[in-house]
């Protein structure tokens, strides 16, 4: 089983304010340090159909937001996205279209294509998420290595990436069960699906159920 890194290899972008950032990207970790420029640029460049509802802070049409809801700028919040009461979003994060950002989950520094869910007690730093994407509840993307050193991609070969902060890489499709750990730089492939109370570190093939770190059988 072939285990794919390349950003077209896992993602299909259809979000028209996040299609340059995609493109230029070839591995999907490269957007991570210039998402808050990005978002800069965007707000700079105008964003039609989008409202400022506090500095730095954009909606586009239909968000619900809940009044307990902590949203730190620079932040763009896709139309028809919902953010459940207790969840911080930390700054430097962009959503697509009809995503959900759950009750006390946690987002810093990421980038969530359309209809995403991180719904209960998620934590989703330095992290790419693809179109339907979905996490259970209490999985986390875990973003810094106990050693502090950068974090090495291990697919076909091991990729360096000069990056200290990398979470969690899941393509579109991608379905993480309830209280797994995916360890820092982890890729889930399309369509993917993990079982739940997995501790989860490397690349993962796309149309796979990983069962555990050492069992992943493919999707029939």
């Amino acid at each position: 089983m072939i285990k794919k890194v390349r950003t077209e290899e896992l993602y299909d972008c259809q979000v028209p304010y996040l299609e340059k950032l995609f493109a230029g990207a070839e591995y999907p970790w490269e957007m991570l340090p210039k998402i808050k420029g990005y978002i800069a640029e965007l707000i700079e460049g105008g964003m039609e159909g989008f409202t400022e509802i506090s500095e730095g802070v954009w909606v586009g049409e239909n968000v619900k937001i809940y009044p307990t809801v902590t949203i730190e700028p620079p932040a763009i919040i896709g139309a028809n996205t919902e953010i459940r009461p207790g969840a911080f979003l930390r700054g430097n994060v962009i959503t697509g279209r009809g995503c959900v950002i759950g009750n006390s989950s946690e987002l810093k520094n990421c980038v969530l294509l359309d209809k995403v869910q991180v719904p209960h007690y998620n934590y989703v730093g330095d992290s790419i998420l693809g179109n339907r994407a979905h996490m259970g509840a209490g999985s986390i993307c875990s973003n810094l290595k106990t050693d502090g050193k950068p974090v090495v991609i291990h697919g076909e070969e091991d990729i360096e990436t000069g990056l200290r902060k990398i979470g969690g890489i899941l393509a579109d499709g991608a379905d993480i069960g309830c209280g797994c750990v995916l360890n820092p730089g982890t890729v889930i492939g399309r369509n993917t699906s993990a079982y739940p109370l997995n501790a989860l570190r490397g690349v993962f093939p796309e149309g796979c159920i990983i069962k555990s770190q050492t069992n992943i059988v493919k999707r029939v």
